[in-house]
């Protein structure tokens, strides 16, 4: 499956609309504040998830002195999620990629494999480029180069991919990205940061969110406040006619 370039994220970008947040940004369906998410970021999220409006909420922000632990003791059976990783190169370059993680993060699952398309939806992206990488689908030549979504270990921080195409170590002070899993073959060992080819990154802040769809307004509730709209210009109409027989 070939890499994907967000065109209407690149839109954004070069219009001003993908700026540096800043932190406790306010976001409409981001709740507990984000350092790294704007509303055009969350916005990016849910175009790339395909699940229209979504509900991102806090569940682990990287601070001072945190290893493994804490971000697994955060995050670990909480349902689908999303990684954003703050990082820089060795030239000192700065990029804010990440990934969606369908299933819960675990202390000691080990590999989640997914055999089926159906089960491959989790992908990595790059919002400073911006570019997003979904896993190889089972119909390539080789079905089980994009088999594992995601490594679960309480020695480790998240893990995505088999290259690892998106690691972080036990301290969360670093990591590497060396496509294999995920993305275009052709790309195998590129970092999904700055495509060089094996090279490590510094980490600089992390945030893991929650993922839920907004519910759409039910239709019988709509038919209510519909009618409720219709009752009130009604009376607002009648009082108006008493006024003027009065007269």
């Amino acid at each position: 499956m070939k890499t994907i370039i967000a065109a209407g994220s690149l839109a954004l970008a070069l219009a001003g609309g993908i700026v540096p947040a800043t932190a406790g940004a306010a976001t409409g369906n981001v709740s507990g504040g984000s350092a790294l998410l704007d509303q055009g970021r969350a916005d990016q999220l849910g175009r790339w998830l395909g699940a229209g409006d979504i509900k991102l909420s806090k569940l682990y922000t990287l601070k001072p002195g945190d290893t493994s632990l804490d971000f697994h003791q955060a995050a670990d059976g909480k349902g689908a999620n999303f990684v954003l990783l703050e990082v820089h190169n060795k030239a000192g370059t700065s990029y804010l990629v990440g990934g969606y993680d369908p299933q819960s993060w675990s202390s000691t699952d080990g590999w989640h494999e997914t055999p089926f398309d159906f089960q491959r939806t989790a992908f990595l992206f790059n919002m400073t480029v911006p570019a997003v990488y979904h896993q190889l689908s089972a119909t390539y030549l080789l079905p089980s180069q994009g088999l594992r979504q995601t490594f679960n270990d309480g020695g480790l921080g998240p893990v995505f991919g088999s290259g690892p195409d998106l690691y972080t170590n036990d301290a969360l002070s670093g990591g590497i990205s060396w496509q294999l899993s995920y993305g275009d073959p052709g790309d195998e060992g590129l970092s999904i940061a700055d495509r060089s080819r094996g090279q490590n990154f510094q980490l600089d802040a992390m945030e893991v969110f929650a993922v839920s769809p907004v519910p759409e307004p039910l239709p019988a509730a709509m038919l209510v406040l519909g009618t409720g709209v219709l009752v009130l210009r009604a009376r607002r109409h009648a009082r108006g006619a008493n006024t003027l027989s009065l007269a």
